[in-house]
């Protein structure tokens, strides 16, 4: 193996492995400025991308910082750590490796900046705080290689574009800076190159062997799932037989809430009692842990997961992975297919549990997308200016800047390569004096400009409140559980602010699959015992509610235009039948709208397939306009792939309602004083540093840090309308709360081709809305006309004569979300 030492030969042999050609490619390609390597996953990808610096620091033993790994997750610093060691250990190779994240010590912190070890494992957040320091030149001299792990999953949030920011910083301070991505799951390969390298330098793309297809099918239940519902309760006791029949078993959910309940389903049918664990980032970190080392040491049989490890840990003896509901994006099914057979060239194998009859279709199409080799992504779009605004601060923080060279290194970060002059220097005025309304207040004058025309910290105090702030992940507001002891009992994790204010004593919930009763809150803690109860009331856990992609949207769309579907079960396939004799199924470019009485409502559902988000806010401007239209709705209910509107009055012709200027026009109004926008305007004033969680006294509550924002909202909309926030918060609600893309695109894609089909009853595909939790009511005229009526009623039935009500003085349209 050319370019291999012996030592190294010597140690694979030993391990009855062989280097991969594309490892070796790595280690012919290490002086490349950036390359990306996508090798699936077990195909030792993270060894290729470290395998020139152990060769590097064996050959050439030196001190100080030689490799910089970035990893999204803490928990998969630890467990590269953990297989770094082994190699070095066992070669008695010269390098010292350390992990640097949040739960890691102070004291241990100051030595790595004074003395920093030759390979750092760290995550975005812990590399922007370390680039902020004034030692951050001398801790980084001498740095060769970048080594970005999953890059795939940093590359689709904020935390990607804070890291692309401070790797520009490093490559200032290290012109000569190697650049590495891995990943096993990239849907546009040259979209991560062009993320990864320096604007507009190119970057190499190394594609290694894909290995064999995995084995993925989905599993076949005796009793077939239900109309509606997320739970798959109805498959418990067959995913039971898969765990009996494998050695270790992932079971992944979408949300922490259908993970809690599925554990707790699971567990009370476990008469054999299995070891299963559960894990989901609401737990206490010492939980989460325990559950990891069980794995480590394969004393699980399954586990009960979310997102929480949908990255590449090490686990070689998983060999069955079980995904709970539809995946709802392929990217994200194939990742975590592959954390089964964590080896190379062994096939993953993975079964589809859908949680009812239309998540039978949506497995089945993400199943021919995992075989065609075709995954879904969606652009990220420009570079947030919240997230630049916050790198300003940081970089202030390191000491006195100029303000073109800043300009000029921001823009080779390519989501900011079109960033113009006059975008920076708002970003700049923001961070100097918090913009027009606000620069009268002492606390947002934060920098000032020297007579040499360098730009730095107006106090330099400023620096310790920048700094316990840095970061793009917005928690909610959670309170800590702890089991109810005299000092603190055992911690258990997190539940969400809002769902702790439900709480009464005598409360039970589920907590880390077990139930407790809520005891009361003491010091912003959440005091519970161990309750024995069935029954439990479940925890809103904070979770993201994946929406189904366009592409596998457009799959399942596909998938009814087949006459037939011997490939689906019989209770699916009799299903969509029904559907097409009793109404019709949607159709490629067209919108399918369908009116049916119900419950002495007039029922309209029109099926859109944008997306959880883009349905909702469908939802909420189609009964805007309705009201407008004096069709009287009275609420709706959203799905991933529909709407349902119910009112007074039958929509006899829909096609006014879809006119995209006026919904747009509605999407403004309402905007502009809905809550949804405070909450936006919230997150992005704390990344930018308008609003501050963490001082060195304390840290502010949800409820403290919502009234500021609300407070600074609504004066920025008063006075300063023009504000550099406000402009960042209507894209971000544009782009992610209210996903009006997804409606626009649905637009453009029918281009006014409705198919309008009334019903004597609910059509097939309409009933699992009726089911649908969620409801969202509308208050406007439908809702005082019914009020007036059955004022008349009870008048008429008291034998008194007919009052006319006053004139109200509430708005004709109002609804909640």
């Amino acid at each position: 193996m050319t370019g291999v030492p012996q030592k190294f030969t010597d140690w694979f042999a030993s391990k009855g492995w062989q280097i991969h050609p594309h490892q070796l490619d790595m280690l012919a390609r290490a002086h490349d400025p950036a390359l990306l390597l996508i090798a699936p996953t077990g195909g030792g990808k993270t060894l290729a991308g470290f395998l020139p610096t152990l060769i590097d620091l064996a050959t050439a033993p030196r001190d100080g910082l030689h490799t910089l790994y970035i990893s999204p997750l803490k928990a998969l610093a630890a467990d590269i750590k953990r297989n770094l060691t082994t190699p070095v250990t066992e070669m008695d190779l010269p390098i010292r490796v350390e992990d640097r994240t949040g739960d890691t010590s102070a004291a241990r912190k100051k030595r790595q900046r004074a003395d920093p070890p030759h390979i750092l494992l760290t995550t975005p957040e812990s590399l922007a705080l370390l680039t902020s320091y004034e030692d951050a030149p001398r801790m980084f001299k001498g740095l060769r290689r970048v080594v970005v792990d999953e890059i795939h999953a940093l590359a689709e949030s904020k935390r990607g574009d804070q890291l692309m920011l401070a790797l520009a910083r490093l490559q200032r301070l290290c012109p000569d800076l190697r650049r590495v991505g891995l990943s096993a799951t990239v849907d546009d390969p040259q979209a991560i190159a062009r993320l990864l390298a320096k604007h507009p330098d190119p970057c190499e793309i190394l594609q290694a062997d894909p290995g064999p297809a995995p084995d993925i099918s989905m599993l076949t239940t005796p009793k077939a799932p239900p109309w509606a519902g997320g739970n798959a309760a109805y498959a418990i006791p067959a995913v039971l037989e898969q765990i009996k029949a494998h050695q270790t078993t992932l079971i992944f959910h979408n949300t922490r809430a259908q993970a809690e309940i599925f554990f707790h389903n699971l567990w009370l049918a476990n008469e054999e009692g299995l070891p299963i664990g559960i894990h989901h980032g609401s737990l206490d970190r010492q939980q989460r842990e325990k559950v990891e080392a069980a794995m480590v040491r394969g004393d699980l049989r399954a586990i009960v997961c979310t997102g929480s490890l949908d990255l590449g840990i090490d686990w070689g003896d998983v060999d069955l992975v079980i995904q709970i509901g539809a995946p709802k994006n392929v990217k994200r099914l194939v990742q975590r297919i592959g954390r089964a057979n964590h080896r190379y060239n062994a096939p993953s194998k993975a079964l589809l549990v859908p949680a009812n009859r239309f998540e039978v279709v949506e497995c089945h199409a993400a199943l021919d997308a995992v075989y065609a080799g075709q995954l879904d992504g969606e652009p990220r779009g420009r570079g947030p200016r919240d997230v630049l605004c916050q790198h300003i601060l940081i970089t202030a923080c390191a000491g006195p800047f100029d303000a073109d060279a800043l300009y000029g290194e921001v823009i080779t970060v390519g989501a900011y390569a079109d960033l113009t002059r006059a975008e920076f220097d708002e970003c700049l005025t923001f961070c100097a004096t918090g913009g027009y309304a606000l620069r009268a207040y002492d606390q947002w004058q934060r920098l000032m400009q020297n007579a040499d025309g360098l730009w730095h910290l107006r106090d330099p105090r400023a620096a310790q409140k920048i700094r316990m702030n840095i970061g793009t992940i917005q928690d909610t507001d959670t309170l800590k559980v702890r089991l109810q002891r005299s000092r603190g009992g055992k911690p258990l994790g997190e539940i969400e602010e809002g769902f702790a204010a439900t709480l009464t004593p005598g409360d039970t919930f589920l907590i880390g699959g077990q139930i407790v009763r809520y005891e009361g809150l003491r010091e912003m803690t959440v005091e519970v015992s161990r309750n024995a109860a069935k029954k439990p009331k479940v925890a809103t856990f904070l979770g993201t509610k994946f929406a189904t992609s366009t592409q596998l949207s457009a799959r399942v769309v596909e998938i009814f235009q087949d006459t037939a579907w011997p490939y689906l079960p019989a209770h699916t396939a009799d299903w969509l039948a029904l559907q097409r004799e009793r109404s019709q199924l949607p159709a490629p470019g067209r919108l399918l709208i369908e009116s049916f009485a119900h419950d002495g409502r007039a029922q309209t559902v029109v099926y859109g397939f944008a997306g959880r988000n883009g349905q909702q806010t469908l939802g909420l401007l189609l009964t805007k306009r309705m009201e407008e239209m004096g069709l009287d709705p009275l609420g709706f209910v959203a799905t991933d792939y529909a709407t349902l509107i119910w009112g007074l009055q039958p929509v006899t012709d829909p096609a006014p309602l879809f006119d995209l200027e006026a919904l747009e026009t509605g999407l403004e109004t309402w905007l502009a004083g809905n809550a949804v926008m405070k909450r936006t305007f919230r997150a992005s004033a704390t990344i930018a540093g308008l609003i501050q969680r963490n001082t060195p006294s304390a840290r502010k509550t949800g409820r403290q840090a919502t009234f500021s924002s609300d407070i600074l909202y609504d004066t920025l909309q008063k006075y300063d309308p023009e504000h550099l926030l406000l402009d960042v918060t209507r894209e971000e609600a544009l782009r992610g709360l209210v996903d009006f893309g997804r409606i626009r695109e649905m637009a453009e894609r029918v281009a006014g081709r409705i198919d309008h089909v009334t019903l004597p009853r609910v059509s097939p595909l309409a009933a699992p809305m009726l089911l649908e939790m969620g409801r969202v009511p509308v208050k406007g005229a439908a809702e005082e006309r019914l009020l007036a009526e059955e004022a008349e009623r009870l008048m008429n039935a008291a034998g008194l004569a007919q009052i006319t009500p006053p004139p109200s003085d509430k708005p004709k349209w109002r609804v909640g979300w």
